[in-house]
């Protein structure tokens, strides 16, 4: 059921004055995603997996113990399964937000938060 003119005019009401009241906070909400845990748990699953990587292949290329490259392995395929679940997590809707965030400017740099902290560097 839609909200009706008078209860849309106190809506808009209150949310001005919760931006005259505290300006921080309020921007600090309206930036913040829904999605922001799934996808901070797909970044740090994809860490975790490079990790992993890189503990196998020092581990074979060094012929070390076989159990130090399994271990490699086995910290890749258990980052492999945390990835899919945020990402299941994420679901559509979210896959459609970060798709459109990735398009609409900031791309890789936008995802990994490189964009919003950092100086401007003259991109657009």
């Amino acid at each position: 059921m839609p909200l009706s003119e008078d209860e849309q005019r106190i809506l808009q009401e209150i949310e001005q004055q919760f931006y005259a009241s505290d300006p921080g906070l309020a921007g600090e909400i309206s930036n913040h995603s829904l999605y922001a845990h799934c996808i901070r748990q797909m970044k740090l699953a994809g860490v975790v997996f490079i990790a992993g990587v890189v503990v196998l292949v020092v581990a074979l290329a060094t012929a070390t113990n076989f159990l130090v490259s399994f271990a490699g392995f086995v910290v890749m395929l258990a980052a492999a399964l945390w990835f899919e679940r945020s990402l299941r997590k994420l679901g559509r809707a979210g896959m459609d937000r970060l798709s459109t965030s990735l398009r609409g400017g900031g791309g890789l740099r936008g995802l990994l938060g490189l964009g919003e902290r950092g100086s401007d560097s003259g991109e657009g």
